[in-house]
């Protein structure tokens, strides 16, 4: 058998840092990671290719090859799949769909002869048994959320690593929490299960081998899910081994702001490399939060709780959403407030979706207020529902937030704000300079000190970091390219 697993296209977003990766010249963020542990569950006598779209093109030879084309894919990559679908049945190869897109919504696809949908350890060896005796099904599901003890280590071998500038691993799936819009609940359940410690530094050895060093994302919907094992087991292991490794990676991942409330947790994950988290702070609308069910946010001060982590040495990047029936008409003003106040510099702002089979999506739809497919590109000008606030007055106020907090003024003064917070922990072993992080440097100097309309806030910075707080200059200047970033993504949307 062979096999074309494919990864379709995203299109241009806040997420896809496209402008700021050009710095480092990769061409994407993070590799596929669902189809390389979906390839590690075929038979390992099939032979393989897989086919990021972010980073290659996907050329009708590639398909002939194939017997089969395999494709995974999330919601906003919907238009790309279509495409690649259009493609296969034209060139007249079967076609495999699975993942997060398919599973909420695989009725919308024509032209696919086998659906394996839900998690993949348990309705890809079904699949593979039919098929194997030549009957397999169009459709194979499951809301069985098995143990991820059975997950295979990734496939790293089919993929070019250079193109990458983060590798990532998953340790755990589902969330404690269920909040209104969120669909993580719905595909991989409430209750978090995790693998073992043996397990993830398999993982981590498995990607060490490869040659790489850097930094790895940690993928959880919500990392610190199971606190307790994390604290007693995860955390210690990745220490030991990160001190046997010369500490040659670093870490990122997500989390929920109840991270703020354990200081054992986050002196353990400092320790353990992780320097960034995102948090889904959504909304300082005491009753949109209510709305939303996003308890775990209420009755607290969602500022000091940022300034704790950043002080503990974490960049703190947020989610904020607007459109929530609850916002006042004062709500774009607050968002501002509260981001410029907090000093989160990766601000992810969005309007409020519904998407399929949320608790969201179910009460809008019994409400009426449903009027199109959601896109999962929550950074688009658009609602797939009928929102309370009057909708011009929510998008045009939504563009206003957004062309705020990323002018180069707003932008650099909540950077200085970070860096004000901000204990980033002293750095010993193995520092992996690459001659990119060289190039990467002098054309920051161009684009933002010389191309750039607000290069005088940049330069303002730029000097003030170096003499004040030069050991906070490599963050000020990975933050400068994410703004530039920003910028290039609201202009173009």
């Amino acid at each position: 058998m062979k096999l074309l697993l494919v990864y379709p296209q995203y299109p241009d977003t806040f997420w896809s840092f496209k402008y700021a990766l050009k710095f480092i010249s990769k061409k994407a963020a993070f590799p596929p990671l669902g189809l390389l542990t979906v390839a590690a569950m075929l038979p390992s006598e099939w032979e393989k290719k897989l086919v990021d779209m972010n980073v290659t093109r996907l050329l009708d030879e590639d398909i002939t090859w194939a017997d089969y084309v395999l494709i995974s894919a999330m919601t906003v990559q919907r238009q790309s799949v279509h495409d690649v679908i259009t493609r296969c049945n034209r060139i007249g190869t079967k076609i495999v769909c699975g993942g997060p897109l398919f599973t909420t919504g695989y009725q919308e696809f024509q032209g696919v002869d086998h659906f394996v949908l839900g998690e993949a350890e348990i309705t890809l060896p079904l699949f593979l048994t039919d098929l194997a005796a030549g009957n397999a099904k169009h459709v194979y599901d499951s809301n069985e959320r098995p143990p991820i003890s059975l997950t295979p280590v990734p496939l790293w071998s089919l993929i070019n690593m250079k193109n990458y500038s983060s590798m990532n691993i998953q340790y755990s799936r589902g969330c404690p929490f269920d909040c209104e819009f969120c669909d993580i609940v719905q595909l991989n359940g409430r209750v978090p299960r995790t693998k073992s410690r043996e397990q993830l530094i398999n993982e981590l050895e498995a990607l060490y081998a490869t040659g790489w060093r850097g930094g790895v994302f940690v993928v959880d919907d919500n990392f610190i899910g199971n606190k307790k094992k994390l604290k007693e087991e995860i955390l210690p292991t990745i220490i030991k081994w990160r001190a046997e490794k010369r500490r040659s990676f670093t870490f990122n991942t997500e989390a929920s702001i109840n991270l703020a409330d354990d200081d054992e947790l986050l002196n353990l994950m400092i320790k353990a490399g992780f320097g960034t988290v995102f948090i889904g702070i959504e909304t300082p609308n005491e009753e949109s939060l209510v709305e939303c069910a996003k308890a775990q946010n209420r009755n607290r001060s969602l500022v000091d709780s940022v300034k704790k982590m950043q002080r503990y040495g974490f960049e703190v990047q947020g989610g904020f959403i607007v459109g929530f029936d609850s916002d006042p008409q004062s709500i774009f003003k607050s968002q501002i407030d509260f981001i410029q106040k907090s000093g989160i510099v990766t601000a992810m702002v969005g309007l409020l979706n519904a998407p399929p089979g949320t608790k969201l999506y179910h009460r809008l739809k019994q409400e009426n207020r449903l009027v199109k497919t959601f896109s999962g590109n929550n950074t688009e000008f658009s609602l797939n529902f009928i929102p309370k606030m009057e909708q011009e007055t929510l998008i045009s106020g939504y563009k206003h937030i957004l062309n705020t907090i990323y002018a180069p003024k707003h932008f650099y003064s909540r950077v200085r704000t970070f860096l004000k917070e901000y204990r980033p922990p002293k750095v010993t072993g193995n520092i992996t300079v690459h001659f990119y992080h060289f190039t990467a440097f002098f054309k920051s100097l161009w684009y933002l000190g010389f191309k750039e309309s607000g290069r005088w806030h940049f330069w303002k910075m730029f000097i003030s970091t170096q003499l004040r707080q030069p050991r906070k200059f490599p963050t000020f200047i990975v933050m400068a390219i994410y703004g530039y970033h920003f910028r290039k993504v609201l202009k173009t949307a």
